[in-house]
C-alpha cells in the first residue's frame, strides 16, 4: 500500500511539472508575441515621427518671424520641437532595446518590456509634449504659422495627405497642422494600451499581471489626460477669439486654461458685480463692461454655507479673497454643485502647483483644498495694510499664523496673526523719520494692537521693557536711556504712553534718584529725592516743581523742616535740627553775596540728638506699600483670573528667557522652539503639579525650585519685584531713611507671591473639580507668607536690605565695635571676672597650658564651641536659621556649664547674660545691631514671646550693654582728665 501511494504522488508531481512547463512556455510565447508587436509598432511610429520632423518641424523652424507676436509664438514652437525630439529619441531607444531582445535567445521577462519598465519616463515625456502642444494651440500658434508661410504651404498640401486620410483641398492648413502633430501620437498611445491589454488577458493572477494592470491604467489615464488637455486648449482658444484685445492682451498667457464660463454654465455674481464669470486654472475673473477683476486661486476660498440668504429660487456660494468677499448664485442646486466642485478642484490644483492626472475626475470626486495656506500678497484697498506685502500663513482669506508684513515706508512686522490682524508675539520695525534708524518693538499683539509685555529698542538709544495696551505703554515698565548725553532710567507705572502713578527716576548726570508719584510725564504729588552725596529730602511736586514745605536730611545728620529751593537752599520759615541736638527755628534768607542768613531762636538745651528726627523714615504715609508696584502684581493676578492660558502667558508674565541677556534681535526667536530647562514649566504641567505639593515640606521644596526658575510664573514675578527693589534701594538709593519702606516692601512681596501661588492652586484644583483644603493650623495668609515664602525670597533682596540696616544702625554698631575692641584686650579669666561671671561656671579645664604659659594670659579658649557657633550668624540670610544658630549657641553655653559643674544645669537669666556677653565679645560679629534688628523685623510673628524671642532679647541686651560699657569708659576717662 505504501508503494502504491508513493507511485501516485510521483505521477501527480510529474503532472504538475508538465503544467508549469506548459504555462511557462505559454507565458514566454505571450511575451514574445507582445515583444514582436511592440517592435513593429515602434518601428512604424519612429518612421512616422521622422517624416513629421522632416516635413513639418524643419520647414517651420527655417525662418524666425520678425513681428513681436510671431517671435513669442516661435519660442513656444522651439519648445514644442524640443519636446517632440525627446519623444522621438525615447521611441528610437525603445525600438533598439526591443529589437536587441528579439534577436537574442534569452528568456524574456514581462518587466523587460520598455514601456512598462520605463513607464514613468514615457508618461512624463508624453505629458510634457501635449502640455506644450496645448500652449501653442491656445495662442493660435498654428494659425499664425500657416499664415506667415502660406505660400510655402500651398505647395506642400500633398505632404499633409500622407498623414491625413480625410484631408481635402478645403481643409484649413492650421487644422491640418494641428491634426498632424497630435493624432499620430494619440493613435500610438492607443496601440500601447491595446498591446498591454492583450498581454494582460493571458496572464494569470500574480505579480506580473499586477504590473501590467497598473501600466494599462496609467496609459489609459494618459489618454484621458491628452483628451482633456486638448479640449481645454480649444475651449480657451475659443474664449480668446470672443474677447476683445484689451482683455486678451492682459489675460492671455500660453499656460492659462479656461475651466468654466458662466455663459456655458450659468451663474451670477453679487448684484451689479459682473456680466461674466471666467474660471481659469490659476485665476477667477469677473468681467463687467470694459473692466475686469482677477483673483489668484491660491488665495480664494469657497464657502457653500452662505451666511447671507440668497434670493428666492437661487443657490449661493460665498467666495472669500484677501480683501473682498462676494457671492455667486445659481438657479438650481446642480449648477451650484458643479461650480463649487470646479472651483475647489482648481484651487487645490493651483495650490499644489500642478494639474491632476488626468485633469478632471467625476463631479464630486477629489479632495477639498486646505483652508490654511502659505502665500505672498500685496494689499491694494484702503486698510492698515494698504500697499503692504504680506508673506505667511492664511486662513479663509485672512492672515492667520506666522507671517511677515512689509510696508513701503519701511515698516516691517514679523510674528503671529489671527483673523487678519497682528495677534500674539511679533517683532515690528518702524523707521524714524529724521534718522537712518529704527524703533524695534518685540511685543505681544492683541487684535492688531500691542498689548501685554514687550520690549522696544528705540532708534535714539532708549529701551523700554514693560507692558503695552493699544500700542501705548501702559502698566509697569522700565524706560532707560543709554546715550552719553543724558542717561536716565525710569522704573514704574505708565498710562497712555506717559509716566503716571508710582515710579522711580534716576538721573545719572545729576546723581539723583526720585522716588514718588507722576502725572503725564511730570513729577506730581509726593516724592523723595536721594542724592549721591547722601542728602535726601521729601517734598510735594507739581508739574516737576517743588511746592510747599518739606523735610531735608543732610549728610551730617542735620535735619531741616520747611521750604527750600532745588539747589537745597533754605528759604522762608523752617526748623534746623543739628546733629548735636541744637535746634534753630526761624526765618531763612539767602541774599546774593551775603550767604545764608536767619532770624530766629537757637535752642541748645538738648545735649543729645533726637533719634526720631535723625533717623526719620520717609515715604511711609505718602506711599502705602499696597500702592507701590501695583502694575506688577496686577498682570500676574490677571493671568490667573484669565484662566492661565498658555498662549497668553508671556503677554502677562514676560518673555521666557533664562538669562539676563537681551532678547535676541533676530527673527529666529519667533519660529524656534523656546529654550527649556530640565524641568517642564509649561503652564498646564505647573497646574497639574501644584496639586501634588500641598504638604508643607513638599510645598517648600516646590516653591524653592519654582522661584529660582526664569520660566515659572512665580520665578518671573520674583524677578520683576527684584528689579523694582534694586532700582529703588541699591546704589544711590542706599539711604538709612528708606529702611522702613524697604523692609515693609519685602514683607509685602512675600504676601503677594503667596497670593499668586494661592490663585494658581485654586485654579488647578478647580480644573480638577476639587475644593481647596482649609488651613488646619489656623495660620492666616499673612502668616503663611512670612513663614513659607519670605525665607525663600529674602536672598534676592538681602544685599540691598542689609545695607540699609547697616546704615541705619551705623552709630550704634560703631560704639559696639569699639567696645568689642576694648574687651578683646582682656585674657579669658580677666574678661570672665570683668563681666561678673560666677567663678564656679568658669571652664578652667578648657585652658590647656603649655610650657612657660600662664593661665591668666590665655585668650579665646573659653566657651569656644559657643563662640564658633555664634559666628555662623552671618553665614545665612534666613531669620529663621539665624534664630536656630542663636538657640544652638545658647545650648552650647549651657552644655559647657553643665560639664563644668558636672550636673545638668539650667541657666537662669542672671547667669546667662554675663556668659552670653562673653561669647558675643569673643565672636566679634560685625554689624551686630543690623543683624539683630533684621531678625527682629523679619522673623516669623509666631516666634514672638517664645524661646527665640527671649534669646534675641538677651542678645540685644548684650549688644546694648557693650555700647554703654564703651560710653561709660569714655565718661570715666573724661572725668579723670577734668580732675
Amino acid at each position: 500500500m505504501a508503494g502504491r501511494a508513493l507511485q501516485l504522488r510521483t505521477i501527480a508531481y510529474d503532472a504538475k511539472r508538465c503544467r508549469l512547463r506548459h504555462a511557462g512556455r505559454k507565458l514566454d510565447m505571450c511575451a514574445a508575441e507582445a515583444t514582436a508587436s511592440l517592435l513593429h509598432v515602434e518601428e512604424n511610429f519612429s518612421a512616422c515621427l521622422a517624416r513629421i520632423d522632416a516635413l513639418i518641424f524643419k520647414p517651420l523652424l527655417q525662418a524666425e518671424p520678425s513681428d513681436q507676436k510671431g517671435k513669442e509664438n516661435f519660442k513656444l514652437f522651439l519648445l514644442l520641437n524640443d519636446r517632440f525630439q525627446a519623444l522621438w529619441n525615447l521611441t528610437e531607444e525603445n525600438y533598439r532595446i526591443v529589437k536587441q531582445k528579439c534577436s537574442t535567445s534569452e528568456s524574456f521577462c514581462i518587466q523587460d518590456i520598455y514601456i512598462v519598465w520605463k513607464g514613468d519616463l514615457f508618461l512624463s515625456l508624453y505629458i510634457q509634449y501635449f502640455v506644450t502642444f496645448a500652449n501653442y494651440v491656445v495662442v493660435h500658434g498654428f494659425e499664425h504659422a500657416t499664415k506667415s508661410k502660406s505660400e510655402a504651404w500651398k505647395h506642400h498640401k500633398t505632404v499633409l495627405k500622407q498623414f491625413l486620410t480625410d484631408f481635402t483641398s478645403e481643409t484649413s492648413m492650421s487644422l491640418a497642422l494641428y491634426t498632424v502633430l497630435h493624432k499620430p501620437i494619440r493613435d500610438h498611445i492607443e496601440q500601447y494600451i491595446l498591446l498591454l491589454t492583450k498581454l494582460n488577458e493571458v496572464l494569470k493572477e500574480g505579480s506580473e499581471k499586477d504590473v501590467i494592470t497598473s501600466a494599462v491604467k496609467e496609459y489609459v489615464k494618459l489618454e484621458s489626460f491628452i483628451s482633456q488637455v486638448l479640449d481645454e486648449a480649444c475651449f480657451t482658444k475659443t474664449l480668446w477669439k470672443s474677447l476683445g484685445y484689451k482683455f486678451t492682451d492682459m489675460l492671455c498667457v500660453p499656460e492659462r486654461r479656461l475651466l468654466e464660463d458662466s455663459r456655458n454654465l450659468p451663474i451670477s455674481a453679487s448684484t451689479n458685480r459682473s456680466d461674466r464669470i471666467l474660471l481659469f486654472d490659476d485665476v477667477l475673473v469677473l468681467i463687467q463692461g470694459n473692466s475686469f477683476q482677477s483673483f489668484d486661486l491660491k488665495l480664494v476660498w469657497v464657502d457653500e454655507n452662505c451666511r447671507e440668504k440668497s434670493a428666492p429660487g437661487l443657490y449661493g456660494l460665498r467666495v472669500i479673497t484677501p480683501e473682498e468677499t462676494f457671492f455667486l448664485s445659481a438657479k438650481d442646486p446642480q449648477m451650484k454643485a458643479v461650480w463649487q466642485w470646479k472651483l475647489n478642484q482648481a484651487i487645490r490644483q493651483a495650490l499644489n502647483g500642478k494639474r491632476d492626472f488626468p485633469l478632471w475626475g467625476k463631479t464630486g470626486e477629489g479632495t477639498e483644498p486646505p483652508s490654511c495656506r502659505f502665500f505672498t500678497y500685496v494689499f491694494r484697498l484702503e486698510s492698515k495694510f494698504k500697499s503692504a506685502s504680506y508673506e505667511g500663513e492664511w486662513h479663509w482669506g485672512k492672515p492667520h499664523g506666522k507671517g511677515t508684513v512689509k510696508w513701503r515706508d519701511g515698516r516691517n512686522h514679523v510674528g503671529d496673526f489671527k483673523e487678519g490682524l497682528e495677534h500674539g508675539f511679533g517683532i515690528c520695525l518702524v523707521p524714524r523719520r529724521s534718522e537712518d534708524r529704527y524703533d524695534c518693538y518685540k511685543c505681544h499683539w492683541y487684535e492688531g494692537k500691542m498689548r501685554g509685555y514687550g520690549i522696544c529698542e528705540y532708534g535714539n538709544d532708549m529701551v523700554y521693557k514693560g507692558y503695552f495696551k493699544d500700542n501705548m505703554r501702559q502698566g509697569f515698565g522700565i524706560l532707560e536711556n543709554h546715550s552719553a548725553e543724558h542717561p536716565f532710567k525710569y522704573t514704574g507705572q505708565w498710562e497712555n504712553d506717559k509716566k503716571n502713578g508710582y515710579g522711580v527716576w534716576e538721573d545719572k548726570d545729576r546723581g539723583e534718584r526720585y522716588i514718588g508719584t507722576w502725572l503725564d510725564d511730570h513729577k506730581h504729588g509726593q516724592g523723595i529725592v536721594v542724592t549721591q552725596s547722601g542728602v535726601c529730602y521729601q517734598r510735594t511736586f507739581h508739574a516737576d516743581k517743588m511746592v510747599g514745605s518739606g523735610i531735608l536730611l543732610l549728610e551730617d545728620d542735620s535735619v531741616y523742616e520747611g521750604n527750600f529751593t532745588e539747589d537745597l537752599t533754605f528759604v522762608g520759615k523752617g526748623k534746623l535740627s543739628f546733629a548735636n541736638g541744637f535746634i534753630l527755628e526761624g526765618t531763612f534768607t539767602n541774599k546774593s553775596g551775603q550767604g545764608l542768613q536767619t532770624q530766629g531762636i537757637l535752642n541748645t538745651s538738648n545735649e543729645q540728638p533726637d533719634e526720631r528726627i535723625t533717623k526719620t523714615q520717609l515715604g511711609l504715609k505718602e506711599f502705602p506699600v499696597e500702592k507701590r508696584w501695583k502694575g506688577i502684581y496686577d498682570q500676574f493676578l490677571e493671568f490667573v483670573h484669565s484662566g492661565c492660558k498658555e498662549e497668553t502667558e508671556e503677554s502677562f508674565t514676560g518673555f521666557h528667557i533664562q538669562t539676563s541677556k537681551e532678547l535676541r534681535k533676530s527673527q529666529e526667536y519667533l519660529f524656534c522652539h523656546r529654550g527649556t530647562e530640565d524641568v517642564s514649566w509649561k503652564i498646564e504641567d505647573i497646574l497639574e503639579e501644584l496639586v501634588h505639593h500641598q504638604e508643607l515640606e513638599s510645598l517648600q521644596r516646590y516653591l524653592e525650585k519654582a522661584l529660582k526658575s526664569s520660566l515659572h510664573p512665580l520665578g518671573k514675578l520674583l524677578k520683576a519685584l527684584t528689579i523694582a527693589f534694586q532700582t529703588t534701594y541699591s546704589g544711590i538709593g542706599a539711604n538709612r531713611h528708606l529702611l522702613t519702606m524697604a523692609q515693609e516692601e519685602v514683607k509685602y512681596y512675600a504676601k503677594k507671591i503667596w497670593e499668586f501661588y494661592q490663585g494658581l492652586l485654586h485654579l488647578a484644583l478647580e480644573q480638577k473639580g476639587q475644593m481647596p483644603a482649609k488651613c488646619v493650623d489656623g495660620e492666616t495668609s499673612d502668616q503663611k507668607a512670612c513663614s513659607v515664602v519670605l525665607p525663600l525670597i529674602l536672598p534676592c533682596f538681602y544685599p540691598e536690605l542689609f545695607m540699609l540696616y547697616m546704615l541705619y544702625h551705623e552709630r550704634e554698631d560703631d560704639l559696639y565695635c569699639q567696645g568689642i575692641v576694648d574687651l578683646s584686650l582682656f585674657p579669658d579669666i580677666k574678661l570672665l571676672e570683668f563681666l561678673d561671671v560666677q567663678k564656679h561656671l568658669w571652664p578652667l579645664k578648657d585652658l590647656t597650658l603649655t610650657t612657660n604659659q600662664r593661665r591668666s594670659l590665655i585668650k579665646d579658649k573659653c566657651f569656644l564651641s559657643a563662640t564658633e557657633c555664634l559666628q555662623k550668624l552671618i553665614t545665612t540670610v534666613d531669620p529663621r536659621e539665624k534664630l536656630l544658630i542663636l538657640q544652638k549657641t545658647y545650648e552650647e553655653i549651657e552644655s559647657t556649664v553643665s560639664r563644668v559643674v558636672e550636673t545638668d544645669y539650667k541657666l537662669p537669666m542672671d547667669d546667662l547674660l554675663p556668659l552670653l556677653m562673653y561669647v558675643v565679645s569673643r565672636a566679634k560679629i560685625q554689624h551686630l545691631g543690623a543683624e539683630i534688628h533684621l531678625i527682629r523685623d523679619l522673623m516669623d510673628p509666631t516666634n514672638q514671646g517664645g524661646l527665640y524671642d527671649f534669646l534675641l532679647t538677651a542678645l540685644e541686651s548684650c549688644y546694648e550693654h557693650i555700647q554703654r560699657m564703651r560710653l561709660h569708659q569714655r565718661e570715666n576717662c573724661h572725668l579723670s582728665h577734668s580732675s
